[in-house]
């Protein structure tokens, strides 16, 4: 077992979404070339801007990466991760959505893909989305 992280970690606040369609499958987005972990697919989301509610800051990464409009009674918080990242630790907040207005277009992504949640333990996923996957199984 490590030793906990010292007072000072400098921790990187992210929010991500499980928009899950009407047949029950999640959206993951694959990372595009030249971004740190390429290749790997993940929720759709983003970091958290100073002065930014977790929902407001959801909201506005699904506008931008995906062209989707999500209202904030439609973000149900699901589940979260802690996870090292170099010299930072990442906190990743994951909600599950079912509503939204728009279709999904990977505007920053490689690609999108649609799959069922025990298809989620197939892909190459970055660390922290991993463990996310059997609550998320469970929830949906």
């Amino acid at each position: 077992m490590s030793p906990p992280p010292p007072a000072s970690t400098d921790l990187m606040h992210v929010v991500a979404v499980a928009l899950v369609d009407a047949d029950g499958r999640v959206l993951v987005q694959q990372r595009p070339e030249g971004t740190p972990m390429a290749g790997l697919w993940e929720f759709p989301g983003g970091k958290i801007d100073p002065g930014e509610t977790p929902e407001a800051a959801l909201i506005r990464e699904l506008r931008e990466e995906l062209g989707i409009e999500v209202a904030q009674a439609c973000l149900a918080p699901a589940v979260f991760a802690s996870e090292p990242l170099g010299a930072r630790h990442l906190l990743l907040l994951l909600y599950a959505c079912r509503k939204w207005q728009g279709v999904p277009e990977a505007h920053h992504a490689a690609a999108l893909k649609w799959v069922r949640p025990v298809q989620l333990h197939a892909l190459a996923m970055p660390p922290a989305d991993k463990p996310m996957i059997g609550l998320l199984e469970a929830l949906l």
